[in-house]
């Protein structure tokens, strides 16, 4: 399938002039800050009129009397500098482009800025060195679980090193709001500013910490920080979008040619880009019922779920949120419970997985990448060519109906070192949506290389000396399907009852 990898390749980095993972939610690792950029390019649509800019006639314009939306620190949104990107900012050029671009920001989100934000250009390499979270052990231990269980990660690699691998490749910049500073990530040792919508991107993170406090909105689980970033992140994009119209249209902007990243693992890069893809729609609709104003208000109770921005009506009222999925542990000879503790002193976290709607998805979509074999979905379901501000389809056949999921990671020091394995519970609108799933899921595993056991179409092997190498068990009843995984078919009902 290396055609459908050209596809989503040209797809992702050509809408991705930016791109990069979101931030550390409670059930992922990510960064060590909350937010990273994304792209642009909207329509003018988008683009605020009767602005108080006035007309660009030079290099220079009188200030205002009082400070005003599209001013910042001696520049008007709309003014020309003279900087030189080529050779590296020193500092001077960066605090004027920096205060240029809170102007600009500014005009688009027809919002002021309260306070002045710091803004660092480092080297790619400084930027490796500051990723590395500390993290308790039995927080890797679960988390290697889920990215086996989305056959993100195999048993041969850690989750955590992989995550970081990708995001040490393609991040070009992040808000850190422990210290309220922007970090712009340089591929040359010199400080050049690759592209000036990805300052935009992140000075609107900063923009919305100055008024709604990031650090404050934190998920207990993949889902629901998926959902919130899909906030987060949405309004950041839709105003770089914005950003880079401008910039083709009235507005001299600073970039530099680079190479885009292509050493990256694409699951992981569909898992995490789903905010920067849906976060957009969500903000269209909430801006079409009550403006910008209606998106400051959601701040106050961020959504619950990705479905929730997938579905941009089930956030709105009356809001449709995930269900409470039950699952009791009945685990014996020898299997305990994992329960990931957090890496924060004096936090907690839940001690449960929720995937959610987005990272089912992309576990799907990546059949289109990682092998020679017949994927499971068509590069036409995943990619949507002609639309910048939704590039990626996250509301598959096989994915449409979900209700709610709960994952559980068992650990056994008697059957080996670092023996895993899990139970994934997964509820759905009906027993239709649940089969569906049911149905896709069974030949996901034959698409990592499982076969029945036994002539039994529900417990299937994926051979030991693979990556991916256990046992599964799938069973449907009614509206809910549960995925049980241990590393032999014989360990499958000790791992959880029939």
């Amino acid at each position: 399938m290396r055609a459908a990898h050209g596809l989503i390749l040209a797809a992702l980095l050509v809408l991705a002039g930016c791109s990069g993972v979101p931030g550390t939610g409670a059930d992922t690792p990510g960064t060590t800050a909350v937010d990273t950029p994304t792209d642009g390019g909207l329509g003018d649509a988008d683009t605020p009129t009767g602005t108080d800019e006035p007309d660009a006639g030079g290099t220079t314009l009188d200030d205002p009397a009082t400070d005003r939306i599209g001013w910042e620190a001696g520049y008007w949104a709309n003014e020309s500098l003279s900087v030189t990107n080529a050779d590296g900012l020193n500092e001077s050029e960066l605090d004027a482009v920096v205060a240029r671009s809170m102007a600009r920001v500014e005009v688009l989100r027809e919002k002021e800025f309260r306070s002045s934000v710091p803004v660092e250009i480092i080297s790619r390499a400084e930027f490796k060195s500051e990723s590395k979270p500390e993290l308790t052990p039995s927080l890797r231990t679960f988390d290697d679980a889920k990215y086996e269980a989305m056959f993100f990660v195999g048993e041969d690699r850690s989750s955590v090193q992989a995550q970081l691998d990708n995001q040490g490749e393609n991040v070009l910049g992040y808000f850190d709001p422990r210290n309220d500073t922007i970090k712009l990530v340089a591929e040359s040792g010199q400080p050049r500013l690759r592209n000036e919508r990805t300052l935009g991107h992140e000075l609107v993170h900063a923009l919305q910490d100055q008024y709604h406090n990031l650090s404050a909105i934190t998920g207990d689980t993949r889902d629901e920080s998926n959902g919130q970033s899909a906030l987060i992140e949405g309004e950041a994009r839709t105003v770089g979008l914005a950003y880079e119209r401008r910039c083709g249209d009235g507005w001299s902007c600073l970039s530099t040619s680079s190479t885009p990243p292509t050493d990256i693992h694409f699951g992981i890069y569909l898992l995490n880009f789903f905010p920067y893809s849906d976060g957009p729609g969500l903000i269209s609709e909430l801006r079409e019922q009550g403006g910008w104003e209606a998106v400051d208000v959601a701040f106050d109770d961020p959504p619950e779920s990705a479905e929730q921005a997938i579905y941009p009506d089930q956030y709105t009222e009356p809001r449709d949120s995930p269900a409470t999925v039950s699952l009791s542990d009945t685990a014996t000879d020898g299997w305990t419970r994992v329960r990931p503790e957090s890496p924060v002193p004096g936090t907690e976290r839940a001690d449960y997985g929720r995937l959610g709607q987005s990272a089912l998805s992309a576990m799907f979509a990546y059949t289109l990448y990682d092998r020679s074999g017949p994927a499971l979905l068509t590069p036409d379901q995943v990619v949507n060519r002609n639309d910048r501000s939704d590039p990626l389809n996250y509301d598959l056949p096989m994915t449409d109906g979900w209700a709610g999921d709960r994952l559980h990671v068992y650990e056994n020091g008697d059957v080996g070192e670092n023996q895993t394995a899990y139970v994934w519970r997964l509820r759905w609108n009906t027993t239709a949506h649940a089969r569906e799933f049911a149905d896709g899921y069974r030949r996901l595993l034959q698409y990592w290389g499982a076969s029945p056991v036994d002539g039994r179409e529900n417990v299937r092997t994926i051979p030991e000396d693979d990556a991916f190498g256990d046992a599964f068990r799938v069973t449907r009843e009614n509206d809910t399907v549960t995925v049980v995984n241990a590393p032999t078919a014989e360990e499958l009902s000790a791992v959880h009852g029939s």
